[in-house]
């Protein structure tokens, strides 16, 4: 089912989601399993698998040069969905990415979803390789989101990149995108970002899932500007709880995200990490139910595979 029609027939009631990493290369789908299971008592209504583009290593050779080689440390995100799909009976929704794809790689990725059965999508601009400052697109590859959501639309209308074929067949996606309420890290602002995000839903979009924020108010400003721009899309706040006293600088730092000043106290004068996850907890616990009561569609928990952190916040609030 598409995630817009999850939402439809829950009729106002807020929904549970969330977010999973595929495992590294060499470990198998049990331990995706094992991170699933314990929140499914909680009646999930689809799970997001995130894609990790390609990244280089540099071996040095027996003659002393280096040879860079290109590596995918997560690969299977597509089976990892037809799996959980087979499994669960539950949608999962692969993320689509512009990095590591040309528009060709795109159109089959979307194909093998579609033979699959899987009718959700997240199309996503993606990270920078490591390696480089500044995001580049592939070689006959698209540059930002915005024109990845026209390509898949596209296909929901039957248009595929060999204009010669007859009588194809339209595919059905719903397709999500990326919104920051407190702006991409490369906005010049939150007004432009803002248009940048209207134009992936003019695009096709049906929702926004939104990067992770610790402050609701910033939520609730996001979405109250979103409406007075004419996005009128569902929009779904991304949780994400603090677990360790060095992410009071490593998240502002790598996505731009501010932590409230009250939370950042509470975090410095811990003793260890096992105090901050506590109190990374309970804030995120009042963080979802402030939303529930609020009306958020969904409430999508991005759970790097620490399944229990996310059972402990889940069962406090639904």
């Amino acid at each position: 089912m598409k995630v817009t029609k999850h939402i439809e027939k829950a009729n106002g009631k807020t929904l549970f989601s969330f977010e999973i990493l595929p495992p590294l290369k060499g470990q198998n789908i049990k331990s995706i399993f094992d991170g699933i299971d314990p929140l499914m008592e909680f009646d999930p209504a689809f799970i997001d698998v995130t894609y990790h583009r390609e990244e280089y290593e540099y071996i040095e050779r027996q003659d002393g040069l280096l040879e860079k080689r290109v590596v995918r440390k997560r690969p299977g995100t597509v089976g990892i969905c037809a799996a959980i799909q087979n499994k669960y009976k539950v949608d999962a929704v692969p993320h689509i990415l512009c990095g590591g794809f040309s528009r060709e790689d795109t159109e089959n990725f979307l194909i093998d979803l579609d033979f699959l059965g899987i009718e959700n999508v997240v199309a996503l601009r993606g990270d920078a390789v490591k390696s480089e400052i500044y995001f580049k697109p592939e070689k006959n590859g698209h540059a930002n989101a915005s024109d990845l959501v026209k390509q898949i639309q596209g296909l929901n209308s039957g248009d595929y990149l060999d204009e010669s074929l007859e009588n194809s067949c339209p595919t059905t996606f719903c397709i999500g995108v990326a919104g920051y309420p407190e702006k991409h890290m490369e906005a010049a602002s939150l007004s432009q970002d803002l248009q940048y995000l209207k134009k992936k839903v003019e695009a096709g979009a049906d929702y926004i899932v939104t990067q992770m924020f610790f402050d609701n108010e910033k939520y609730f400003e996001f979405v109250d500007k979103c409406r007075e721009e004419g996005i009128n899309v569902p929009i779904i706040p991304g949780l994400k709880p603090l677990v360790t006293k060095s992410q009071l600088s490593m998240i502002p730092h790598r996505f731009k995200v501010d932590i409230p000043n009250d939370l950042v106290i509470e975090v410095a004068k811990s003793k260890d990490n096992k105090a901050v996850k506590e109190i990374g907890i309970e804030w995120c616990i009042q963080q979802s139910k402030e939303l529930l009561e609020r009306g958020a569609p969904v409430l999508h928990y991005y759970t790097m595979g620490k399944s229990d952190i996310t059972k402990r916040i889940v069962e406090a609030v639904f």
